[in-house]
């Protein structure tokens, strides 16, 4: 590699770097929640469902984000979109943590996830517009590992400020979210816009000389040219009413089902709930709970890592195969570890450590890059959108049903939850049988995959365009390009 091949890749890095924060914060503010819980229940008195409302009010402002920035996106640019989400998420973390009552934690919770919503589809499609075709799935899997990393400092975080001793230890784990928020402003400010908004707004000159500081200078003039023919073809659509036809169903059914999947294998319950598993597991106190969940969060960024160096070398389809099989397997052995005396919270331990592994190096960056990889240009920020939204809409019910689901089965097993106490407290297999249910999701998906997950590995935006306009089958994508 030459020195100016260098430069590029360096900027290219750098650029994706600042813009993957916006990934961080999203972990972050979904993470930190799981450390502060324990606190928050009983600081304020909750039940297990007023928690499963203070922790769904989050991720419906996440949906309500998501719902309702795709078309600014495209009609203000990606840039200024992240900006803004870089302010919400700032202002946000001072209001959660200074929240005097429920309904004020709920309200600013909701306000926080508006900027997680917004975030979870604009710094992905930002990146995979920046990025060069050879490094488009590296990169944009960046925003993914930066979500590892940031759950793992919200761990690292709760962990540090935890104090058994401290009900109100929650207040400061919330205010470190202003932290990461004000590096992704910062930095934002003097990164460009993606040369693909610029170009579809007309404003060819500047597209071309950002291109050209990413792009390998002997593609420069092909994707430039298959860009604006894309483009051409684009204006003469309407956005709503394209997305929606015959031609692009595909596609939508791709990014719909991908992140129903995504979430429906449980990960997320995981993530919020991690301490309050281990303490249903029998782990004693909040701090250990905590600590228990930090290796979660390590295996999780390094696992994160592994996707990177593999998501382009074995494809989507490979991975999302491995991954999903994994995770079905680790499902089943979670919900074992809840029905096992004794030894039976360590079996849980290293089981969830087996399943995030596999589901980091599969559909936790999956899902975000195959929703920038589908879309037509003009229709690619509503398209990702979309995915955003089915992945904040589906996190929803499955957080907001966890221990409902649990309770359903504990009440079905005549389990009666004595006076101050809660179903996780004292129901341990009721909570274990949820995961069976959500193993049995992860076996759906690989049907669903069989027929649905595109191999777009080392496929141009413009190629996987034409293919969807020739009607061809998503698992044939890649077999058309190599015959």
């Amino acid at each position: 590699m030459n020195e100016k091949a260098k430069h590029r890749k360096s900027v290219v890095v750098v650029i994706a770097s600042i813009a993957a924060t916006g990934g961080l914060l999203f972990g972050f503010d979904t993470g930190v929640i799981s450390g502060a819980i324990p606190f928050i229940q009983d600081y304020f008195e909750l039940t297990d469902s007023q928690v499963e409302n203070v922790t769904a009010l989050g991720l419906i402002g996440a949906v309500v984000g998501a719902l309702f920035t795709g078309r600014i996106t495209d009609y203000l640019g990606r840039k200024k979109v992240i900006l803004a989400s870089a302010v919400i998420f700032a202002t946000g973390a001072i209001w959660t943590g200074m929240a005097p009552t429920v309904p004020q934690l709920m309200i600013s919770r909701f306000y926080l996830g508006l900027a997680i919503g917004v975030s979870s589809f604009s710094v992905p499609l930002y990146i995979s517009e920046i990025a060069p075709t050879k490094i488009r799935g590296t990169l944009v899997s960046l925003f993914q590992l930066l979500i590892t990393v940031g759950i793992l400092a919200a761990y690292l975080s709760d962990r540090a400020f935890a104090d058994n001793s401290n009900l109100e230890s929650w207040r400061p784990m919330l205010y470190v979210g202003v932290v990461p928020a004000l590096i992704l402003l910062i930095g934002m400010i003097f990164l460009p816009e993606t040369p693909r908004w610029l170009m579809s707004k007309g404003r060819e000159e500047l597209g071309r000389k950002i291109l050209a500081r990413t792009e390998d200078p002997e593609l420069l003039d092909t994707v430039i040219a298959e860009m604006k023919k894309e483009i051409a073809i684009d204006k003469r659509q309407a956005g709503w009413k394209e997305i929606f036809k015959p031609w692009l169903r595909n596609a939508l059914i791709i990014a719909v089902g991908i992140m129903f999947f995504q979430q429906f294998v449980g990960i997320n319950t995981v993530i919020y709930y991690s301490p309050k598993i281990f303490l249903s597991a029998g782990f004693e106190g909040a701090e250990a709970a905590i600590a228990a969940s930090v290796i979660v969060g390590v295996v999780n960024v390094l696992f994160t890592i592994v996707s990177l160096f593999v998501i382009d070398r074995l494809g989507r389809r490979k991975l999302y195969f491995i991954g999903v099989s994994g995770i079905a397997a680790a499902l089943i052995c979670m919900g074992l570890g809840f029905m096992l005396p004794g030894a039976g919270k360590w079996f849980l331990v290293i089981s969830m450590l087996v399943y995030i592994a596999f589901f980091a190096i599969s559909l936790g960056p999956l899902g975000w890059l195959i929703i920038t990889e589908v879309f037509p240009t003009r229709v690619r920020g509503l398209g990702s959108s979309i995915g955003s939204l089915s992945n904040w809409g589906f996190n929803t019910l499955v957080v907001w049903t966890f221990f409902k689901m649990a309770s359903a089965i504990g009440n079905a097993k005549d389990v009666v939850i004595p006076e101050g106490k809660v179903l996780s407290d004292v129901c341990p297999t009721c909570v274990g049988s949820v995961f069976w249910i959500f193993a049995a999701v992860a076996l759906i998906g690989l049907v669903w995959g069989y027929y649905f997950i595109p191999e777009t590995k080392g496929v141009t935006l413009e190629e996987i365009d034409a293919h969807w306009r020739a009607g061809k089958k998503p698992r044939e994508l890649k077999k058309q390009r190599e015959m």
